[in-house]
């Protein structure tokens, strides 16, 4: 079992709020999830990635969902979706921190 395909989309949270819906296909089925942005945010959150300018007052997610589309989905792609250890650590390593 791998990961096929990995694509994202921005959508709206139940308060209103740009956030990001990511969906990846395995085994021919699609499975999705979205994370709604957070009221409040721990030390160990990741940090949000927002577009700033006129979109949604600036908390536009479009950056964020063209990295999952380009260097997430490259990096994750035939991954075994059930590894979250080894998924955990390649977005650590693509974010940097």
């Amino acid at each position: 079992m791998q990961i096929e395909k990995v694509w994202a989309r921005e959508v709206l949270d139940s308060r209103g709020n740009p956030t990001v819906e990511a969906e990846i296909t395995v085994g021919g089925q699609k499975i999705s999830a979205i994370a709604p942005s957070g009221a409040s945010t721990g030390s160990w959150e990741a940090h949000e990635l927002r577009d700033g300018g006129n979109r949604y007052g600036g908390k536009g997610v479009l950056k964020a969902v063209e990295n999952v589309r380009g260097p997430i989905a490259k990096r994750i792609t035939g991954m075994d979706p059930t590894d979250q250890e080894g998924i955990d650590r390649a977005m650590i390593e693509l974010d940097g921190t």
